[in-house]
This record gives structure tokens, sequence and C-alpha cells, in this order.
């Protein structure tokens, strides 16, 4: 029997008039595997991202989740099937405070009891200390682990993530990539990384899919893309 990668992405298009930003990109990811997705700027890797989750219907190819063509849901459909995400900036409410705020998420997610995951996430990502404060009160790194939740609630099988290392120091970037590393092995939850922090990609992947001008350019563990020349060339440069 064939098993079916539980997440899969085959030859996707997207084009943006007559400019094709997305390049025939095929991808299988296991259930519990931490992808890595990187490339230089102007790769694709957002609009990637965005025709993944439904902010973006590609020009052609096909979204699997479980076996279920996803290609054409609404991007509210698809997180009530499981796939989330979260964006290069923070989407949390400044004016709310934090407990508040995830519950919201949390219910809109339709979570079975939306009170209980709201804690237990907080809990997990060393936020409920914080659970009255107004979020715009948090350190960057505490507003970064609160989008984190955001996104977590009501237990996500998919999580796509476009930078969420963007703007914290080198201390902060591994303490939140060791949450993640930490949930996505609890929960089981299938992740795509885009990052820029080669040390968070390679440190906590399991495999790396590597694009260039919407193509892929490589696949492999982070020891293969590290080696590989063509990645050397184009985008690690001497000191990977």
């Amino acid at each position: 029997m064939i098993q079916v990668p539980f997440f899969s992405v085959r030859d996707l298009v997207v084009d943006y008039g007559g400019v094709r930003a997305i390049d025939g990109v095929h991808l299988e990811i296991n259930k519990g595997e931490i992808r890595g997705l990187i490339g230089p700027n102007g790769a694709g890797k957002s609009t990637f991202i965005d025709a993944v989750t439904g902010r973006r219907i590609p020009t052609a190819g096909q979204v699997q989740l479980g076996g279920e063509d996803i290609t054409q849901l609404a991007v509210v459909a698809r997180r009530m099937r499981g796939v989330s995400r979260s964006f290069q900036r923070t989407s949390i409410f400044h004016d709310m405070n934090v407990l508040e705020q995830v519950f919201l998420a949390s219910h809109q997610a339709q979570a079975k009891d939306p009170e209980r995951d709201a804690v237990a996430i907080l809990e997990e990502l060393d936020l409920l200390q914080y659970a009255d404060w107004r979020a715009g009160d948090l350190g960057y790194g505490q507003q970064r682990r609160l989008d984190l939740a955001l996104a977590l609630v009501g237990s996500p099988s998919v999580l796509l993530l476009d930078e969420p290392m963007a703007g914290l120091t080198v201390t902060e970037s591994r303490d939140l990539a060791q949450h993640l590393k930490r949930l996505a092995r609890e929960r089981n939850v299938t992740v795509l990384l885009v990052e820029h922090d080669m040390e968070v990609v390679f440190g906590i992947s399991d495999r790396v899919t590597v694009l260039e001008l919407g193509k892929p350019l490589a696949e492999g563990t982070p020891d293969e893309i590290r080696a590989n020349p063509k990645v050397r060339e184009a985008y690690l440069g001497s000191a990977a």
C-alpha cells in the first residue's frame, strides 16, 4: 500500500500577470515533520505560503491535506480543516489583554473548550503569567510567542510560519525555536517554516527545501543542504 504524504503541494504555479512567481513546486511533508523553506529574497517563499493557505488561488497545481484536495478552499475553510499560519508581522491586538485574545482566537477556531485551549497554549509558551497583561506591554520576543499562540489554538494539524524570528535577538530566536520544536513534537503538528535565520532552520528542521526564482533548487536534510554546492552558490555563501 502506497503511503500518502500528510501534506503535499503538487506542481504549484502562481502567476502575477505576466510574471511567474512560483513555477512547478512539488513538496511532500510527513505528519509531525518540521520542514524548512529557504531561498534568497524574491525566491517566492511568501507567495508560496499565500497559495498554500488560500490567500491566493494558484494558477495551476494542487494542495492536499490528508489526501483531500483543498486547492480551491478559502482561508477560513482551510483553517477549520487544520491549516494555520503566522505572518512576517505580528497579528496580535495590542490593546487587548493576552488571555482574552487567545481565548477569542480559540473560540473562532472552534476548539472544544476554548478557555482550556487558550490557557494550555499560554502555559506551554511561558506566557500564562502575562495572561492579564495588555499585549502591547509585552516585550517583542513575548509578542512573537503570543503570535505563535494565536496560530496554535484549536490544535491545527499544519502550521505555516512566515519568518517568525523576524526582529528578534539571537537569544530570543533560539528560545522561540526551541518552543516551536517542542510544541511540534508534543502536538504532532506538521510545520512549514520560512525563515532567514539559518541557524534556526538547520537547528530544528527535519528536512529543508530551497527555492530560487520560484523553482525548487534542492531538498534534503540540513547537513545535505549545507553541503550542496548549488545552494551555497545561490544563497548560503561561503560561511554556510
